[in-house]
């Protein structure tokens, strides 16, 4: 049987030969993830189920990143508790201050996902690993316990959707532009509880941080994963890195897709998400001024080394705009570090932003960025649903790292090659 590459990783850890669209399994996990607003309920279900010691100590994986360093005494007390779990369980892979990072940034660093694998995370962005060519979802809670407990969990085997690659990024456009332009075609439910797999020859012209943008998004899409063909770019990624070796799985010929999508990258070009929805997509040219309050330029979607060297390339020189908040949260101490050795802090201070210790703090409304009542915001994260960043009359838009810096820059939304000419 012809199966696809999200077919064929299941199948592998369900231990089958094959499986098709539609039916249910049980697949073993190579990865368990939780943070620190998810992971405390499920170690609260675990002590009501009397689950004193989970099998999976070796496959999961905390990372204390929402509200960290603590924002408040509710969520010093969630870290504390994750903490003292985690050091009951034996769990090595703990990550808090000093080493921890934006969890979807920081694994892939550490290379505790790798190509093949089969990841579950209690944060919908897990599908970001697809981008290594691995099978990652995001579950609740309840879902996580129970794979803390036994290491597998089910899974009803998507149908995919196959979006075929072709041409070359132009300049100024990146892989954030990409998926919100694929989410403003089908809609934020038009791959409902679906694989989107990508493959073609234009995926040489995405980077790694391009495709972990893409990947991540998935979600915003209704995607039960995003996955990405495994190709040197992506094993060259993983060199160095990987606890464990990659595992290539590529689709067979005469996969069954429930549709194929082909996009020319060539024909792509700068996108905004307006208010509410990551798929109330607009181009420049279809939208009149809008000021902007604040920016924030980071998150597990574009807190990656790549973007923050895109939004400096752009702020070099300039100002933030007066009375625009221009905030950037690196994605990882060690992306921060390679920032701060580059230069690019300095080019973010001297514009007249702050920068952030790695958080996903204002993404989630958490802190580092909150809004008020009417205020308008920027921001390269990946949501803005209605009181997203903060007050239910704020409004949240959504760019890429580029349009983002060039709108600091100017104060109001603004094509890059509006402030670099």
């Amino acid at each position: 049987m012809a199966m696809t590459m999200t077919q064929k990783i299941l199948a592998k850890h369900s231990g089958r030969e094959s499986v098709e669209a539609g039916e249910f399994i049980e697949a073993e996990l190579d990865g368990v993830l939780g943070n620190d607003i998810t992971t405390p309920v499920a170690i609260d279900i675990l002590e009501e189920r009397g689950v004193d010691k989970i099998e999976a100590s070796d496959k999961t994986i905390l990372v204390m990143d929402h509200f960290v360093p603590n924002k408040d005494i509710k969520s010093a007390e969630n870290c504390k508790q994750v903490r003292s779990f985690a050091k009951k369980q034996g769990i090595e892979k703990y990550y808090d201050v000093g080493d921890m990072g934006i969890e979807h940034c920081l694994l892939p660093e550490k290379g505790l996902v790798v190509s093949g694998d089969a990841v579950i995370g209690a944060d919908s962005h897990t599908c970001t690993y697809g981008a290594l060519g691995a099978f990652s979802t995001g579950v609740g809670s309840t879902d996580m316990a129970a794979a803390m407990a036994r290491g597998k969990i089910w899974f009803r085997v998507p149908e995919t959707i196959r979006f075929n690659l072709s041409g070359k990024l132009p300049d100024y456009v990146s892989g954030k532009d990409v998926i919100l332009a694929i989410i403003g075609d089908i809609g934020v439910d038009g791959a409902l509880y679906q694989s989107m797999e990508f493959g073609g020859d234009g995926m040489k012209s995405l980077s790694m941080a391009d495709r972990f943008t893409i990947a991540n998004m998935a979600i915003e899409a209704g995607g039960k994963n995003g996955i990405f063909e495994v190709d040197q770019a992506t094993l060259a990624y993983q060199k160095g890195r990987g606890q464990r070796e990659p595992k290539i799985y590529k689709a067979d010929p005469g996969a069954s897709y429930l549709r194929t999508i082909d996009i020319d990258l060539g024909q792509a070009e700068p996108v905004v998400a307006f208010p509410h929805l990551p798929s109330n997509i607009k181009r420049f040219g279809e939208f009149g001024e809008v000021l902007l309050d604040q920016v924030v330029i980071g998150s597990c979607t574009n807190g990656r080394l790549e973007d923050l060297r895109k939004a400096a390339s752009i702020m070099k020189g300039k100002k933030a705009a007066k009375g625009t908040r221009t905030i950037v949260i690196p994605g990882t101490q060690k992306i921060y570090l390679n920032a701060l050795k580059e230069g690019l802090i300095e080019i973010f201070i001297e514009a007249g932003a702050v920068v952030s210790t790695p958080t996903c703090g204002p993404c989630l409304g958490g802190y580092m960025g909150i809004l008020a009542k009417g205020e308008r915001a920027l921001s390269t994260t990946n949501r803005n649903f209605v009181g997203r960043m903060g007050h239910p009359e704020s409004e949240v838009y959504l760019s890429s790292p580029e349009v983002a810096a060039a709108s600091a820059v100017a104060g109001k939304i603004s094509h890059p090659e509006e402030v670099v000419k």
